[in-house]
């Protein structure tokens, strides 16, 4: 039986959405779009239309785009005194983090104005049909499953800041607890605002009365304006692009900074030949671990530069990198709230979309359901401080969606959630691919590494010498007791010949269907 295409994704009801556009005849632009809408209401913590990212496009006449529809600061900062932002701490269990929140952490959200620009450009089907799946499960109800109602915990002190969030997530049969497991979660006044917005279109959002809620919000304590909605601009840009072991790599460009961190470690990875030392082996992980520590390093000298995206581009610069490799070779040393979907279509287009609400500001627009993002909240998003980010300016950010195609044509599309952990995930994703040609199951289930802020973290799965190697090598080090969302959600799809593959990262109850 001939595939009409393949979908990886966080779960499995986005999945759904996707499947039943491309068996109606949709592209994998189509395809994803329903994803997504359907990924706001029953990811609710990891996408939303107040929040923003990116879409990395190939379509079937071999164009290659990136679509950033990323958060945008406000063009007027407030002094401090008079903003609405303060901290809250989430539960992960075994860690407490500190996220920032209020008013002042919303920046100018995208996601609205990236889909109809992606729908304008690149889709075949009405808006109003790629909603549906979306309207549906927002209206009649989609059980919580166990990892969503876990995330709702982690951040709980944000669902119930406000009244309007403590309503929504509350649960139906204890009042005094968020949603749980098994429940069913229905979203009427997300479904009816999915529903007007299908028909009316981003002007709603960005002009009309979805606007003027945000900036009547944002006036007590916060920093959008009208101005700010209606000035946002979905920005198009040529991927970033870098050749490894004869296949082509295809990621988000700077001013974002995941792909340009992910370009330069494969760089790195280029003249090592990974592939020589056995997956898994002490060497195979030393070698990694010590690319993750060097790509760091130059991230941080590449700041010092006065501009980000001049920083982000002298990542590659030949000389850089050739300073860097001589460091690999002559070295002995051996949560965020992110979603991603991939979907590839018969026709020969492939879709990589990768999304985030930060952790969420905890205000809803009214009457919505939806709540806006917190990415002026976000300290890996404001590396030099939360009061420091420059006025009007799109926002870095570590998301990644990334393309590879083989010598053969084989196409493989992916991309992860995981803020920071992000980068490292799709790094030894494309390895395990690329060097070891494990399947796309095996190369995303694996056990990873990740190393940040001087600590490597390790997940369990690996042989018990080669850990040990590991760390001995690295006197700063935590291992984990099993597979987390910490090491990042990858979800890939791949087509080669008209045959498709797909795999859901485990970690984060991903799923992948084959459409046939």
């Amino acid at each position: 039986m001939k595939h009409l295409g393949a979908v990886a994704c966080g779960h499995e009801v986005t999945a759904s959405a996707a499947e039943a556009v491309l068996r109606d005849g949709g592209n994998a632009f189509d395809a994803i779009i329903a994803a997504f809408l359907t990924s706001c209401v029953v990811e609710p913590v990891l996408a939303s239309l107040g929040g923003g990212g990116f879409l990395l496009a190939h379509t079937a006449d071999r164009r290659n785009l990136v679509y950033d529809f990323f958060a945008h600061t406000p063009m007027q900062p407030l002094a401090k005194a008079e903003l609405d932002f303060y901290p809250i701490h989430a539960d992960f269990g075994t860690t407490t983090q500190e996220f920032h929140i209020g008013r002042a952490s919303i920046a100018t959200p995208g996601a609205v104005k990236g889909i109809f620009s992606i729908h304008e450009d690149l889709g075949t089907m009405p808006m109003a049909v790629l909603a549906q799946p979306a309207i549906e499960a927002a209206r009649y109800g989609v059980k919580m499953s166990t990892f969503q109602a876990s995330i709702l915990n982690i951040i709980a002190p944000i669902l119930t800041a406000t009244e309007a969030s403590r309503r929504q997530y509350q649960s139906r049969q204890q009042s005094d607890s968020l949603i749980e497991s098994g429940e069913l979660f229905r979203q009427p006044q997300v479904a009816d605002f999915i529903e007007v917005l299908a028909s009316e279109g981003a002007d709603l959002f960005y002009r009309g009365e979805i606007a003027h809620s945000i900036a009547g919000l944002c006036a007590h304590g916060g920093q959008l304006t009208l101005q700010d909605l209606a000035g946002y601009r979905v920005e198009l840009r040529k991927p970033a692009s870098v050749d490894y072991q004869q296949h082509q790599v295809l990621t988000n460009p700077a001013p974002s900074c995941g792909g340009s961190l992910i370009a330069f470690a494969l760089s790195m990875l280029e003249h090592v030949n990974i592939a020589g030392y056995p997956f898994g082996s002490g060497r195979h992980l030393q070698v990694l671990a010590e690319v993750m520590r060097l790509t760091n390093e130059a991230r941080f000298e590449a700041q010092s530069a006065s501009c980000e995206a001049v920083a982000l581009q002298h990542l590659l610069d030949r000389e850089l990198l050739e300073t860097y490799r001589k460091k690999i070779a002559g070295n002995n040393r051996s949560l965020r709230g992110t979603t991603h979907m991939s979907v590839m279509d018969s026709r020969g287009n492939v879709a990589g979309l990768t999304a985030s609400n930060g952790e969420g500001c905890g205000h809803m627009i009214a009457d919505t359901g939806v709540m806006l993002n917190n990415m002026l909240g976000e300290e890996d998003l404001n590396p030099g401080g939360f009061y420091q980010w420059h006025a009007n300016e799109r926002m870095t950010s570590m998301m990644a969606p990334t393309l590879v195609i083989s010598p053969q044509g084989r196409k493989i599309s992916m991309g992860s959630g995981g803020s920071n952990r992000l980068r490292t995930a799709i790094l030894q994703v494309l390895v395990n691919i690329i060097d070891y040609g494990k399947s796309l199951h095996d190369a995303v289930n694996l056990p990873r590494i990740h190393f940040e802020q001087d600590l490597l973290s390790i997940e369990p799965g690996f042989a018990a010498d080669a850990q040990e190697a590991l760390c001995q090598s690295f006197d700063n080090h935590k291992c984990w007791q099993q597979q987390n969302l910490f090491f990042g959600g990858v979800h890939t799809v791949s087509e080669l010949n008209g045959v498709f593959e797909g795999a859901g990262d485990q970690r984060r109850c991903g799923v992948a269907v084959i459409v046939e």
